[in-house]
Order: structure tokens, then C-alpha cells, then sequence
């Protein structure tokens, strides 16, 4: 649930602030007519999410066990690929945001279009909804808790809402760099652990090496599956099943926010760690350079000749 209602949080309040941003900027410019066009176009972005989260729910149940397995761990790893993207677009957009938001506008009013405004709508909110949908079935592919993820999904949604309406409105003030940078680094750890899950189901389809190939890494001592030094490369990094037990409240909650599992192979445990050393090494690495530099204090003689 808790990394269900982050992303519906994150999502949402950039969906609801984008929004915000068109439907002001048409009342602004005296367009108010042409609002239903902006909403048609979210209303069908909201439905093309829903519709993609319903066929990847439904739509895998007439494959085979390994085509579901490569279809889970394909779509998990464009998910990963997809959020990625959208946290660095985020980052290097947001100061830019509004004013790339009303030029769209100007140029569809300019047209005169009625599809204009509608294409607009659609694609401000699509990228967040499609992003949304693909994060959240891979969440609960990996974790396994659909009612428990809707919940937290539906919960954050609500809030980002109530937060997109609020400052609008100018009733609440919310650091919105900040906000974005902190749920932006927690959204890298659930896709670490999305990505560790997708290579997990392909390697089960037999598509990537690890323990249930041929190529598996086989402990000359027990004859069985490598485990730790001895499962490496294409064995297990550490399995403490007997500890943790899978399926549990424990393991469930740990793989849905930092993506660990019980039993990890090495494959999952090397992409997992390379993952979040370089994404995160670049995404603060561009947060610092993008931080207002405090103006330079005057020097004594200057302040003394001022004087």
C-alpha cells in the first residue's frame, strides 16, 4: 500500500498540476468555452490508463505460465525504463513547465481547432496515467497484494487531488522542488525493485540466465544451486527463505518498497545495485547543480566605499 500511495501521490499531483495550469490559463484568456474540449481530452487520457491497467490485468490469463512470465518481466522492465525517463523530464522541466504548458495552448487556440485543446488534455495527463498504470500492475505482479495496492493508489490519487485543488485555489503553499525531488528519489527505490522483479520472471521464462537454465551456477558441493560465492554468476546471492518467510507481511512489504526478496540471484542483486548507484548518483548530482545559488555578500571595501 505504502508504495502504491506514493506513486498515486507523485502521479497525481503532477497530473493535478497540470491541469491546474491549463484550465487557469484558459480562464485567464477569457476561453472558458473551450474548457469541455480540455476535459474531454483528460477524461480520455483517464480511460486510456484504465483500459491499459485492465489489459494487463486480464489480458495475460490465456498465455502459457512462461509467456506469462516474459510478458510480466518485459513490461516491468519498460516501467522501469518509463519512470526513469518521466523523473529526469520532471527534473529538468518543472521550471519550464507552465510556460511550455500555455504555448501548447496558444498554438492550439491559434488553429482553431477543436482536436487542439482535446490533444492537449490528453497528452498532458496520459504520459502520468500510462506511467502510473504499467508501475502499479508491476507492483502488484512482484508483490502480489492487488486490493491492499488499489487502496493505496486510490488514496494517494485523492490526496494529490485535494493538493492540485489547494494550490490552485492558493490555500496551501508546497515546496513544489523539494516535493518532487524527495518522491522522485523514493519512486528510484520502488523501480530498483521493480527492475529486480522483471529479471526475476524472465529469468524464470528462461529468456535471461540464472538458476532455472541450463546455465545455472551449480554448487560442486551439494550438486544443487549455488548459493552466495558459490551461486555466482547465475545462482542465488543469498536465500533466507527460512527467515523471512515468502508471501509473508514481512516480505510482502519490504518487496513492494525496496524490491528485496527472500531468494535473490546474483543477476537481480548486481542490476538492482547498479541501478540506484548510477540513477541516483545522476539525479542528485543534476539536483545540486539546478539549486539557486545565494547571491555573493559584498566585500569589506566595497561596503566601506559604499558608505
Amino acid at each position: 500500500m505504502l508504495g502504491a500511495f506514493l506513486i498515486g501521490l507523485r502521479e497525481g499531483l503532477e497530473a493535478a498540476l497540470v491541469v491546474g495550469i491549463l484550465v487557469s490559463y484558459l480562464t485567464k484568456l477569457g476561453r472558458r468555452d473551450v474548457l469541455h474540449r480540455l476535459w474531454i481530452g483528460v477524461g480520455l487520457a483517464i480511460a486510456l490508463s484504465l483500459g491499459i491497467g485492465a489489459l494487463l490485468t486480464f489480458g495475460s490469463y490465456a498465455l502459457t505460465t512462461q509467456g506469462q512470465e516474459l510478458i510480466g518481466g518485459l513490461l516491468s522492465l519498460a516501467a522501469v525504463a518509463l519512470v526513469t525517463w518521466m523523473i529526469f523530464w520532471m527534473q529538468r522541466a518543472a521550471r519550464n513547465l507552465k510556460k511550455t504548458l500555455e504555448g501548447e495552448l496558444d498554438r492550439a487556440l491559434a488553429q482553431g481547432s477543436l482536436w487542439g485543446i482535446v490533444i492537449v488534455g490528453f497528452v498532458s495527463v496520459a504520459r502520468e496515467g500510462i506511467e502510473t498504470a504499467l508501475l502499479l500492475w508491476s507492483m502488484v505482479e512482484s508483490a502480489g497484494s492487488a486490493p491492499q495496492a488499489i487502496v493505496g493508489a486510490l488514496l494517494g490519487l485523492m490526496i494529490s487531488v485535494l493538493l492540485g485543488w489547494a494550490i490552485a485555489r492558493g490555500m496551501v503553499r508546497l515546496n513544489l522542488s523539494t516535493f518532487f525531488t524527495w518522491t522522485g528519489a523514493l519512486l528510484i527505490v520502488v523501480a530498483a525493485g521493480v527492475l529486480a522483479y522483471g529479471l526475476h520472471d524472465l529469468q524464470e521464462a528462461g529468456v535471461v540466465p540464472g538458476p532455472f537454465s541450463a546455465m545455472a551456477t551449480i554448487d560442486p558441493a551439494t550438486g544443487a544451486v549455488g548459493i552466495g560465492l558459490a551461486g555466482f554468476p547465475f545462482g542465488y546471492a543469498f536465500d533466507v527463505s527460512e527467515v523471512i518467510a515468502p508471501g509473508g507481511t514481512l516480505a510482502t512489504l519490504l518487496q513492494a518498497t525496496v524490491g528485496f526478496m527472500p531468494a535473490m540471484t546474483w543477476v537481480q542483486v548486481i542490476a538492482w545495485a547498479l541501478y540506484l548507484a548510477v540513477v541516483f548518483s545522476l539525479f542528485f548530482s543534476r539536483a545540486r547543480t539546478r539549486r539557486p545559488r545565494p547571491a555573493p555578500e559584498p566585500s569589506p571595501s566595497l561596503a566601506q566605499g559604499a558608505s
